[in-house]
């Protein structure tokens, strides 16, 4: 145990005081515009201002947790435009639900409560796990570096909310790990569940087959542990999207609730490069503009097309650099409501590591004031941006 405090408590120290700078600079700037009071406590409002934690996505996880799932295409009378689907909960994966409403029963708290619940326990084991990852590369030093990036990075806001984002980096990041250290069954387990959390689990199983299948070939680990990884990996999403294709009538039915009632498909790019073209110059005449949100979420896919260089210039092993590559291909290859691109690529997580390890070479004092600024700024720019000027 001691062992392990040494190890673990000064990554957790270190993220914990960062998420609680930029958390409370967020609710600052919430109390003090006061805006949340105008709106709608299911799209960004409510009586309180930390009940924003808990809309728009998370108005969602907790009906799931209260009530369940009920999967049906119902079109919408006389639609004519992108919308010709009503939506319900099918849209949502089952993993961070089904565990709220554990936490709840066995706490006695409500969805709310529980969704933070998870979520903070969620981002801690996230944190360790990007540690655990970037340590491999550049040291100790490093490591810190990058579970302190996880904390203030764009988008960050949404990891202590009733949103599934700290979970899914948790189990991606521990999947990697989990490679890394040829490890595969716990690999294939993890992501088997990240599969039943977030549809992008595709590109953590695209990964792991590849890792496996160059196992294979080297014949580093044997056979069996392998290949048991690589048959396991698919089967969380796999299976939660039969289940809903089951139950609608339809196999393509996620697909098609996704496109119909919430606009979102893949369009190779397209969406994405008319916002890139577009918000530079001073125009949001494109689909879903939220001009603030969305001059950030440039701002984030000019940084990650900076630090991918960066981070193949490592030469980090296979399973970091396909999930990474086919994550960004996922996000920006699709028809989004773009502001939540800053939230999405949160899962990129090997892109910090050329950053922590060019910040390994700061002192510690140095790393833990520069962290600490930012995470105040992030109040704003991952927080506040986010909840209020855009939509999580």
């Amino acid at each position: 145990m001691r062992a392990a405090g040494r190890r673990c408590g000064p990554v957790l120290g270190l993220f914990g005081a960062l998420k609680l700078a930029g958390f409370c600079s967020f609710m600052y700037l919430l109390s003090s515009a006061g805006d949340f009071q105008k709106k709608d406590p299911r799209f960004g409002g409510g009586a309180h201002a930390w009940d924003v934690l808990g809309t728009w996505d998370g108005w969602w996880y907790q009906q799931i947790a209260l009530h369940g799932y009920d999967p049906k295409l119902v079109p919408v009378p006389g639609a004519t435009g992108l919308i010709t689907l009503q939506g319900n909960s099918a849209a949502f994966f089952p993993l961070y639900p089904a565990l709220m409403r554990l936490t709840s029963q066995l706490t006695g708290l409500g969805p709310y409560g529980a969704g933070i619940l998870v979520s903070v326990l969620a981002s801690f084991a996230a944190a360790l796990g990007i540690y655990a990852v970037a340590e491999r590369f550049g040291g100790r030093r490093a490591g810190l570096a990058a579970a302190g990036l996880w904390a203030v990075w764009p988008g960050s806001g949404v990891e202590w909310a009733v949103y599934s984002d700290s979970l899914y980096v948790a189990l991606a990041a521990w999947a990697c790990y989990a490679v890394l250290t040829r490890r595969w069954l716990t690999a294939g387990v993890l992501t088997f569940a990240a599969g039943l959390n977030r549809p992008t689990a595709g590109a953590l199983g695209a990964a792991l087959g590849v890792a496996a299948l160059l196992a294979l070939r080297d014949r580093r680990d044997g056979v069996l542990r392998p290949l048991l990884s690589l048959a396991l990996a698919p089967l969380g999403l796999l299976g939660y999207l039969g289940w809903v294709g089951h139950r609608m009538g339809d196999y393509g039915g996620y697909f098609a609730l996704q496109k119909g009632a919430w606009a979102h498909t893949f369009d190779y790019g397209e969406q994405t490069f008319d916002v890139l073209t577009s918000v530079p110059v001073g125009h949001f005449d494109y689909l879903f503009a939220w001009p603030y949100a969305d001059f950030i979420g440039v701002g984030v896919v000019f940084l990650a097309f900076v630090l991918l260089p960066l981070l193949l210039r490592l030469r980090p092993p296979a399973v970091l650099v396909v999930y990474t590559v086919l994550t960004l291909a996922l996000v920006l290859g699709s028809q989004q409501i773009f502001c939540n691109v800053s939230r999405y690529l949160l899962p990129c997580f090997p892109l910090f590591l050329p950053l922590a390890v060019a910040l390994r070479r700061l002192s510690l004092p140095v790393l833990c004031t520069v962290l600490t600024i930012t995470a105040l700024a992030s109040g704003s720019y991952a927080g506040y941006a986010l909840f209020e000027l855009g939509v999580p």
